[in-house]
């Protein structure tokens, strides 16, 4: 990736846990083997170039590499008008609990950055 490249692109890292049943956790990592096409659109659809979910025990750490121009109100927006996002929303939450420090009805919560090698 060019230099050029690199300052064009946003890049966050949120937090959300899963409750702590080994089952559903299986189940949870299951769906996202296969992820819905619909999903998958809307996130490119609305800037996201990349997405990563990392998993350790119930703890999920998600990576967004975003074009510049991405926003996470208008994503919040053109979801909450798509039932298709909504119904995989709804079907995550049956694996996903908010982490102690989120607000009411928040689940994916911004990490701050603390270090950059670059």
């Amino acid at each position: 990736m060019s230099h050029n490249t690199q300052t064009t692109m946003k890049q966050f890292a949120l937090a959300l846990d899963l409750k702590n049943d080994p089952r559903l956790i299986a189940e949870y990592e299951a769906h996202h083997q296969a992820v819905w096409p619909a999903i998958l659109d809307s996130l490119k659809a609305s800037g996201i170039i990349d997405c990563k979910i990392f998993r350790i025990e119930n703890r999920l750490t998600m990576i967004l590499e975003t074009t510049a121009a991405f926003s996470f109100e208008e994503k919040a927006m053109a979801d909450a008008q798509n039932p298709i996002v909504q119904e995989w929303e709804t079907l995550m939450w049956t694996y996903q609990q908010a982490i102690p420090s989120a607000k009411p009805g928040q689940k994916w919560v911004a990490m701050k950055q603390i270090f950059s090698l670059t």
